[in-house]
């Protein structure tokens, strides 16, 4: 099955809509955020305008395989933006809270001013590929799309992390699959956690927020993708994130709370 066909919507009634966490889109067994993120903004944006320009979730619980329902709300509608919340939920229980602003077109102005660049990369076929792996690490998500890291971010998987936190790389969906702005949602949310790369005794860093700015569609191609972390204490860490097409623009750009596992 394809991305779009596995985030797709259907309206239930009541201003409501239903849907599905299908199999493979998960980190061992828990749906990854940037996926259920997708699933509710499609609802929103069936409610409200058809492209989502920011969206906001609050992870409540993990999202497993089976239906879901979406009920979205309108807060505010704009000339351009329609401000509109949702609660997806699985069994009457909620699983992410989502605040997003959508509009009609998915590109609000001309460039004004660009003070970054997209990441110095190799070429894709000289960066190596994650692929998921039986025992869950690499998760089954990496078999869902394309992920190649730069050369010096890639040696984490082998116990040999760079001491940076930070991870830079292309990415695609299999299948040379189109990538809309929902599909973006998902990119700023599949890399690997930042920490991996920082050379410290943790494990996986749950995400407790995320907040995706989608900039306007790609061009057809390759993203080229960087995530950083700056800021490790208090339980936590933040991760930015920037993602360009392949004419050199960015299309989006992120920021990620996430939790730190307790020392046991």
């Amino acid at each position: 099955m394809s991305f779009r066909a596995d985030t797709e919507v259907r309206a239930a009634g009541d201003g409501a809509y239903e849907s599905a966490i299908r199999d493979g889109w998960d980190v061992v067994g828990k749906a990854n955020g940037g996926y259920l993120m997708a699933i509710g903004a499609r609802a929103m944006a069936a409610a409200s305008r058809p492209h989502p320009v920011s969206v906001t979730a609050h992870f409540l619980a993990p999202g497993e395989v089976g239906p879901v329902r979406i009920e979205p709300a309108v807060v505010k509608q704009g000339r351009r933006l329609t401000t509109v919340r949702a609660t997806l939920s699985r069994a009457g229980s909620p699983l992410v809270e989502l605040l997003g602003s959508f509009t009609e077109r998915t590109d609000l102005g001309e460039t004004v001013r660009v003070d970054a660049r997209p990441p110095e990369l190799p070429p894709p076929e000289e960066c190596p590929r994650i692929e998921p792996t039986a025992g869950g690490f690499p998760p089954a998500i990496m078999g869902r799309v394309e992920l190649r890291l730069h050369p010096d971010d890639f040696a984490f998987t082998s116990g040999r992390p760079s001491g940076r936190p930070e991870f830079r790389g292309w990415l695609r969906l299999v299948d040379d699959e189109p990538i809309d702005a929902f599909a973006l949602l998902l990119a700023v949310d599949v890399f690997p956690p930042t920490i991996f790369n920082a050379n410290l005794p943790v494990a996986w860093t749950p995400t407790l927020e995320l907040t995706a700015h989608v900039r306007c569609e790609p061009a057809p191609g390759w993203l080229r993708c960087r995530f950083s972390t700056r800021f490790i204490t208090g339980g936590m860490l933040e991760e930015d994130g920037e993602v360009w097409d392949e004419q050199g623009r960015l299309v989006a750009q992120s920021r990620q709370l996430a939790l730190l596992p307790r020392r046991r």
